[in-house]
């Protein structure tokens, strides 16, 4: 019988493994963790974290097959498999800060491996790491091996937070990456063995190991870069008075493009594309690609831009100031069936509004009061860090409340905000809404789902993100 173990119960290891263990009832899978709190909601009826269908996926499997402990050390040190699925978060200080990702988690949890290991073992990487992090986690297992055989194998995850579970089952492809070597391919064997319980052969698509590293962040560069694109064409859309949906959908229907990634927004978020670009970027300026690595970064600037234009835009329509006006925020997370509120767009929108002195009321379905005050008091890229390794910002948060419902959130508001796009939000009472609100009453779509024309109708001064301007906007000075 395979025995599994997975280093890291977050949104990457906790899914994986619930659905590895549910495809193969004949291996064994425990999930790891040193944070008690995490490991004790995963044993519990209420997860660590929101995904539709995990719930289901685990209480069939949890104490059959399907294992979560602390005991990292024990369970490792019996495992056959090993993944490695902790944090990868971008360097706040040093060498590459504000670039490079963070190795500290990964190289313990190496050296752990080879302290506990008393059998040959397979170590996967599953954490978003960069080209030739296999190299450095091989010689540290080398050197500490005692005569214990590891082969190490790369096998990065590509999920779509708020289909975890769908991707899961059915994967576009399952990416192995190995060293060419006879003990590296059956290693590949091996794992390759275990995702062909229920993936189809053809999608499983085995390389060398520097080029599955690559390939992952590629990947994400590639998705982050379509989003940026069609954002810098919602700038010229207002401007110009074309329809950046009608854009989109003219210029995906071309089939080398296609429709993927060409829905205009306030700007991407999540733990992958801007770490990953950055790591793209680190990566070409140590390689001396200075060229390259300026047009990657050109994504993130994008998509900085975009945030900024989107909170310009709200304050020069409200006669360009927001100092105590009340602004509700709908949705905090970065994309709606997932509570994940890393690099979320709303935490840039929400400090330029709090910045100019606006009163915000903040509500999102599924992200708690503490994890939006933590994400608005944390600087720059310290939110994949433990909070007990960070210094927390001294703003001052006391103009910002969490609600319940977005009917509380939106009483007595000036404007409204989209910032997440909760099916819910589709199919608010704003007749209601807008009868409780501060007049002119404003929606700020940053997302593009509400229905403008009926919206303006009611009365709303409404901005969609791409769309033709509102007259009255058209009268308001865009400070850009």
């Amino acid at each position: 019988m395979v025995k599994i173990c997975c280093i890291g119960g977050g949104y990457v290891g906790g899914p994986t493994m619930a659905v590895i263990a549910y495809k193969c009832p004949s291996v064994v899978v425990t999930v790891v963790d040193i944070s008690v709190q995490r490991i004790t909601a995963w044993n519990s009826d209420k997860l660590p974290i929101y995904e539709p269908g995990l719930d289901d996926v685990v209480k069939q499997c949890r104490g059959k097959n399907l294992f979560f402990s602390t005991e990292v050390e024990k369970h490792v040190a019996e495992a056959d498999i090993v993944f490695v699925s902790v944090n990868t978060p971008t360097k706040t200080q040093g060498l590459g800060a504000g670039k490079a990702a963070d190795l500290t988690y990964w190289e313990s949890s190496a050296r752990m491996i080879a302290d506990v290991s008393k059998s040959s073992k397979i170590v996967v990487e599953k954490s978003t790491v960069p080209v030739k992090t296999a190299e450095a986690i091989e010689k540290i297992l080398t050197h500490n091996s005692k005569g214990i055989d590891f082969q190490i194998l790369s096998n990065p995850e590509f999920l779509a937070e708020g289909t975890a579970i769908n991707d899961l089952f059915m994967p576009d492809r399952v990416l192995i990456g190995g060293r060419e070597t006879p003990g590296g391919q059956r290693a590949i064997k091996v794992l390759k063995d275990i995702y062909a319980q229920w993936v189809p052969e053809e999608r499983i698509i085995c390389t060398n190991l520097w080029s599955a590293e690559l390939s992952k962040l590629a990947a994400n560069a590639f998705l982050a870069q379509r989003i940026s694109s069609i954002n810098a064409m919602s700038a010229l859309c207002e401007a110009t008075g074309a329809d950046v949906s009608q854009v989109s959908h003219a210029i995906g229907k071309d089939s080398r493009i296609g429709a993927k990634f060409l829905n205009a927004s306030v700007g991407f978020g999540g733990s992958c594309f801007q770490k990953d670009i950055l790591n793209l970027v680190y990566i070409c300026e140590c390689n001396g690609l200075s060229e390259v690595a300026n047009y990657w970064k050109q994504i993130i600037e994008v998509n900085d831009y975009q945030k900024r234009r989107f909170v310009n835009r709200i304050v020069s329509s409200m006669f360009n100031t927001i100092s105590g006006k009340r602004i509700a925020i709908l949705g905090f997370s970065f994309k709606k069936d997932t509570g994940d509120t890393r690099e979320t767009p709303a935490i840039d929108v929400c400090r330029g509004l709090l910045g100019d002195q606006a009163q915000l009321n903040i509500y999102d379905p599924q992200v708690p009061e503490q994890q939006i005050h933590k994400d608005l008091s944390m600087p720059k890229y310290n939110w994949n860090y433990p909070v007990h390794s960070v210094s927390m910002c001294p703003d001052d948060l006391k103009q910002v409340r969490v609600v319940s419902s977005a009917y509380e959130a939106t009483k007595d508001a000036h404007g409204i905000c989209i910032l997440t796009e909760w099916d819910e939000f589709k199919s608010l009472n704003f007749q209601k809404i807008y009868d409780n609100m501060q007049k002119p009453a404003y929606v700020f779509d940053g997302r593009n789902v509400v229905d403008v024309e009926k919206l303006r109708r009611i009365g709303f001064v409404v901005y969609s993100i791409g769309k033709p301007l509102d007259p009255w906007l058209k009268d308001m000075p865009a400070v850009m």
